[in-house]
């Protein structure tokens, strides 16, 4: 029997495709021996088919390359056949010479297209080859700039199209486009291998130009006159590339935000792009939007451009002058207000990463604002204060101080006052620097609270008007805390300012350290603490250099710590009752006692060795503890809690606070009730979406600055926390966010202030009355102030803020003007919102 033929092919097959839709779940193409039955075949079922008639070198490699295009091409329900034409009844494909170098497209029983295995030379052309004929009459091929015009002409106001340069047919760039115009069916696409054609829609294209990928907004032209909008994709053109690209242009040119910028989500930021707000108000709305517009189409595919309205979310925090908001992707990074001038400014935001600089004029501007809001009235507590010690001294600058309990002394008060009581506190400072009018607060705080105290006096110096009587303690910063003891003794305070630091400071001086114990009796009264911890140390008669150094440890940590020693010839006997090789320390808390053996015996050691010891096992971190356990140079496992720990998570931490795992990290938690500060540590950790609590984490400060977070569908128990630790140290685990590694330092430098005085005079100098009235005289005769108050300017303001009045109101008149130096936070005006700093 023969087959009638059509074009020098038969027609019909027996069972060419028997196992056509089988072989669309396997990955391999399948051998097909026999025919019969074409009537079987699926009519809308895709094949690629290859009649395999000799073994060259060259079908066998592209035989290698069909089999792995067989996987890829079934994601598009392509099925990969092979028919073997030296087995079976064979088909006219095998007895037919010019197949040989073919493979053949049939979509069921119909013939699409022959393709030349040598153009099959990869995966990425033999799937590109098979989808573009496949789609031949949905991506056009565009030969010159005419063919590209007239497409888009048909397009306007219906279609949107994406057109791609490819430097070749079957390229890996030419199978990411076909592969996306095999799913986006809402766009047109047409492709063109003609440089011609790319350099006429885009100038400056080298001799061989890279693929190129272009979104010509086609649908919002409705003018046969206005050209198609083209937006160029900046990336390379691969699958994901084109995905992500078209996806961005699908978005809204321009959206309008209704809720505070953190709260804003959207595409671009999901792509790790950046959403730039452009600040509008009601009356001026028209006019944003042309400006969002134009800067959105400036950026389109680069930023997602939103109009934020004033009225619509509390933007009451921001100043007016503010008109644009940056939303970077990165997590946890805040949003950024700025000023920019014009819209080139806002593009070269997002494009050069910076903010261009301003311009001499932009400057000159911007000071005769300030000197207009001024003229206007506008006092300095309405601006912005950049130093907080400061700005809390204006905003508590009318507070009434109980300072009737801290007694002010003078040159000539100052040894007859420390003679009185063998405890004798002393404040340092000076009347006009914002940290000591802060500090002062506290002190009144703990003078009240010592009131009735008879052993114990406190007070205070103003080393502005006393300079000689500070410079004879040894005071070389402001403010200085210093505790008299008896026979002369004098200790320094270098804690926190707070009140109960200072106040355990001050009661822990009165006790001569460390504490001489004669009887094993004394020595176990001595342990049996209550309230505060206490260090005994334990030595025998002959440990002469290790006792010394406890002695020496003693005195310098007087103030923090109550110390003891015992040195009798017995101590042996007490060595062995409480375990304790000598020489030894035994550390006593109401809970537990320590013990610890001396290995180091300078006095350096054992300062170290006592402090390191007085760190809790499982410490609460608050503000005023965390330097000391920052200092340890070690990973925190710190559990955050809104409120106090619960019995089973506490124990669990308790358990991993073993010595031997406190030498690798610090298990701690925070209570953000006593601690609110935390929740500001949590927010710059995770921005807006902070996990609930409790939460733990691994916080590495000192190295590389991650911070990991402990799965939350985990349970928290020693077991689980651990194997999490393993899994983090070995790599396994990806931090939640990393911590800058900047230095922290103050964000401005300090002040000079005797760069700042006119004419430079010496520090803490004294003006007697004929020396200040000679200097006013010098002052009128230069036609005003040079830069430091007179005596007289100073008495005529009439406004005297009631913390410096306090700390003036019981110093001595006589023939020197006391207390008349400028006052930084109590009177003077920072110009410029400290422009100068």
């Amino acid at each position: 029997m023969s087959w009638p033929k059509t074009n020098g092919w038969a027609t019909p097959f027996s069972l060419l495709f028997l196992w056509a839709s089988y072989m669309s779940t396997t990955s391999q193409a399948e051998d097909i021996v026999a025919l019969e039955h074409l009537s079987s075949l699926q009519p809308s079922k895709a094949s690629l088919v290859y009649f395999r008639r000799d073994t060259s070198p060259s079908a066998e490699m592209f035989l290698e390359q069909l089999e792995k295009s067989t996987e890829a091409l079934r994601d598009y329900g392509i099925s990969v056949l092979k028919v073997n034409c030296h087995s079976g009844k064979a088909s006219g494909y095998c007895r037919d010479d010019s197949s040989v170098g073919k493979a053949y497209l049939f979509r069921g029983h119909m013939l699409l297209r022959e393709l030349p295995t040598d153009a099959l030379f990869s995966v990425d052309a033999i799937v590109a080859n098979v989808l573009f004929a496949l789609l031949f009459n949905e991506v056009k091929y565009i030969a010159t700039l005419a063919d590209l015009q007239k497409l888009e002409n048909s397009l306007k106001g219906h279609w949107d199209l994406v057109f791609a340069y490819v430097q070749a047919v079957g390229t890996a760039e030419h199978r990411a486009l076909m592969e996306a115009a095999f799913v986006y069916d809402s766009l047109k696409f047409a492709l063109t291998t003609e440089v011609m054609v790319l350099r006429s829609i885009r100038s400056g294209e080298p001799d061989v130009p890279s693929s190129k990928l272009f979104f010509c907004h086609c649908k919002v032209a409705t003018d046969l006159d206005q050209p198609c909008r083209r937006t160029l994709m900046g990336h390379p053109m691969t699958t994901l590339n084109i995905h992500k690209f078209l996806k961005l242009m699908g978005e809204p040119l321009v959206a309008e935000a209704t809720e505070d910028p953190e709260k804003v989500s959207t595409t671009h930021l999901h792509l790790g792009l950046p959403l730039i707000f452009i600040l509008t108000h009601e009356e001026t709305f028209q006019a944003d939007k042309g400006i969002a517009e134009f800067v959105a189409w400036q950026l389109l595919g680069k930023a997602g451009v939103l109009l934020l309205s004033r009225s619509s979310v509390s933007l009451d925090v921001l100043l007016p002058r503010y008109n644009v908001a940056l939303k970077t992707p990165e997590e946890g990074a805040p949003v950024k207000y700025l000023v920019l001038k014009d819209m080139d400014e806002i593009i070269a935001l997002v494009e050069n990463g910076k903010q261009s600089e301003p311009t001499q004029e932009r400057e000159e501007e911007e000071e005769e604002e300030e000197e207009e809001e001024e003229e206007d009235g506008e006092n300095y507590e309405q601006e912005i204060q950049d130093d907080e010690v400061v700005e809390s001294v204006v905003r508590d600058r009318k507070r009434e101080l109980p300072l009737e309990h801290i007694q002010t002394l003078t040159e000539d008060s100052f040894a007859p006052a420390l003679a009185k009581t063998n405890s004798t506190a002393v404040l340092f400072y000076a009347s006009w620097e914002a940290v000591s009018l802060v500090v002062i607060q506290s002190y009144a705080e703990v003078a009240a609270r010592l009131q009735g105290t008879p052993e114990i006096t406190l007070a205070r110096v103003n080393c502005w008007d006393w300079p000689d009587l500070c410079k004879q303690q040894n005071v070389t910063q402001f403010p200085t805390i210093k505790m008299y003891v008896e026979a002369g003794r004098w200790l320094v305070y270098s804690g926190m300012w707070g009140v109960e630091a200072m106040l355990s400071f001050i009661e822990l001086s009165r006790t001569s350290c460390p504490v001489k114990l004669t009887t094993p009796e004394e020595v176990e009264d001595y342990l049996r603490v209550k309230t505060s911890v206490s260090v005994l140390g334990l030595f025998d008669s002959s440990m002469s250099e290790a006792r010394e150094a406890f002695v020496g440890a003693g005195r310098v940590l007087s103030g923090y710590v109550t110390t003891g020693i015992y040195d009798e010839e017995d101590a042996e006997i007490l060595s062995h009752k409480y375990k304790a090789p000598l020489p030894a320390l035994l550390v006593a808390r109401p809970e537990a006692r320590t013990v610890i053996h001396l290995s180091k015996l300078s006095v350096q050691d054992m300062v170290e060795v006592i402090r390191r010891a007085l760190l809790e096992t499982f410490p609460e971190i608050t503000v005023g503890n965390l330097p000391e356990y920052f200092q340890l140079e070690k990973p925190l496992l710190l559990l955050f809690s809104d409120g106090a720990l619960g019995e089973s998570h506490e124990g669990e931490m308790r358990r991993l606070a073993t010595e031997e795992r406190r030498e690798e990290f610090v298990p701690c938690s925070m209570n953000l009730k006593n601690t609110p500060a935390g929740r500001g540590i949590l927010k710059a950790y995770f921005g807006s979406s902070v996990p609930p609590l409790p939460l733990l984490l691994w916080i590495n400060l000192h190295s590389g600055g991650q911070v990991f977070a402990f799965p939350p569908d985990q349970s928290v128990s020693e077991a689980n926390i651990l194997a999490w630790i393993k899994k983090l140290k070995s790599g396994q685990e990806v931090p939640s966010t990393v911590l800058s590694g900047d230095e922290w330092k103050p964000r401005l430098p300090a002040y000079d202030f005797l760069s700042m005085m006119e004419p430079s005079l010496p520090e803490f100098t004294i003006y007697s009355r004929g020396s200040v009235g000679t200097y006013q005289k010098e002052e009128e005769e230069e036609g005003g102030p040079r830069g430091m108050a007179s005596a007289g300017a100073a008495r005529e303001d009439p406004t005297e803020d009631s913390i410096v009045s306090e700390l003036e109101k019981d110093q001595p008149t006589g023939g020197d003007l006391r207390g008349t130096a400028p006052r930084l936070a109590a009177r003077e005006k920072q110009a410029k919102r400290h422009a100068e700093l």
